[in-house]
């Protein structure tokens, strides 16, 4: 009497046959479609700006048309980047592989009947050398960064020196993804700028933005 084997597990039996969504790890598209706002907003503010007669060149509409033209510019490189290089996390429902060779040290579990569970205070954790030391580095940029921000602010208006505040803060403690650092800094500081001016009536310096839109100026 012959005994049949069990069949033998392989790795595509074990592959989850899910396809992800188009906008799967592409959330930052929403950063974009903030970016894309603002600038379409500053368009439309540029456009039916009352600009005085006989004004001289530049005019009044040369600052913020430079601020919209590179508000567009990094809203289209960044949605480039995300639906280029998705950032997608590790999910129970991603599709996963199993080895062969995995699946034959699992297999040889039944010759020993034998597993070992070690408890989290069996586990060593090698010292680090971080003591948690100042980093000056860090804190000089800050301090700079402040300093800069104080004198840009009544000549660039809140808007582009806070955002620029927001930036340089974010790559001091350790972003390195510039674009989507400019898009966040860029709406985070518009949310102040319309939140103080159209919310509580508390207009914060327009700068070189002065009457593009009613809530910057």
């Amino acid at each position: 009497m012959s005994i049949e084997e069990p069949p033998t597990l392989t790795t595509g039996a074990l592959r989850v046959q899910r396809l992800p969504r188009w906008y799967t790890g592409r959330s930052e598209l929403i950063i974009v479609a903030g970016v894309l706002l603002l600038a379409g907003a500053l368009t439309v503010g540029t456009v039916t700006m009352e600009v005085p007669e006989g004004a001289a060149f530049p005019g009044p509409t040369f600052f913020p048309i430079l601020v919209t033209v590179f508000l567009y510019a990094v809203g289209v490189a960044l949605a480039i980047d995300v639906l280029r290089s998705p950032k997608r996390s590790h999910v129970a429902e991603d599709p996963t592989e199993i080895s062969d060779e995995m699946l034959q040290d699992l297999g040889g579990i039944d010759a020993t009947s034998e597993i070992r569970v070690v408890s989290p205070e069996a586990v060593t954790v090698p010292a680090t050398s971080d003591r948690g030391g100042l980093d000056v580095r860090t804190l000089l940029i800050v301090v700079a960064a402040l300093a800069l921000f104080i004198v840009a602010l009544p000549i660039l208006g809140w808007l582009i020196s806070a955002a620029a505040l927001f930036w340089v803060l974010a790559w001091a403690f350790g972003s390195r993804r510039p674009l989507l650092d400019i898009g966040v800094a860029v709406i985070a500081s518009s949310i102040l700028q319309l939140a103080f001016g159209a919310g509580l009536g508390l207009p914060l310096p327009a700068g070189i933005l002065e009457g593009v839109l009613s809530w910057i100026s």
